[in-house]
């Protein structure tokens, strides 16, 4: 098993009451994989105990990233939450978090370092 953070990093924020979360892939082929794979299903059942009426998913090829956005995840939003982050900010770390199997093509996948 391997984590969405090995091929992809995020960034989140809220919308009022709902929540934007943004993943990224490192490489086109993390993309495509992300593309097929993480759903907005997937990420409805990940975030359950949060309760988000509705996960849409927006894809952006351009950048190599998917945009969901959680309905009614952040109970009130931002001046109305008892939540310990009340706006949305830790939700893209904690979805890269999520652990995945590992995909066949990994390598083309992961992080290009230079030196």
């Amino acid at each position: 098993m391997i984590r969405l953070s090995d091929i992809a990093h995020g960034r989140s924020g809220d919308k009022g009451n709902h929540a934007n979360i943004a993943v990224i892939a490192y490489t086109q082929a993390g993309y495509d994989w992300l593309r097929d794979h993480l759903t907005a299903e997937l990420v409805s059942i990940y975030f359950a105990p949060m309760k988000p009426s509705r996960v849409q998913r927006f894809e952006a090829p351009n950048v190599w990233g998917l945009n969901f956005l959680l309905n009614d995840i952040l109970a009130g939003g931002a001046s109305r939450s008892l939540r310990i982050d009340t706006q949305g900010k830790t939700l893209a770390l904690t979805l890269l978090q999520m652990e995945i199997g590992v995909p066949a093509s990994i390598e083309a996948m992961k992080r290009p370092f230079t030196t």
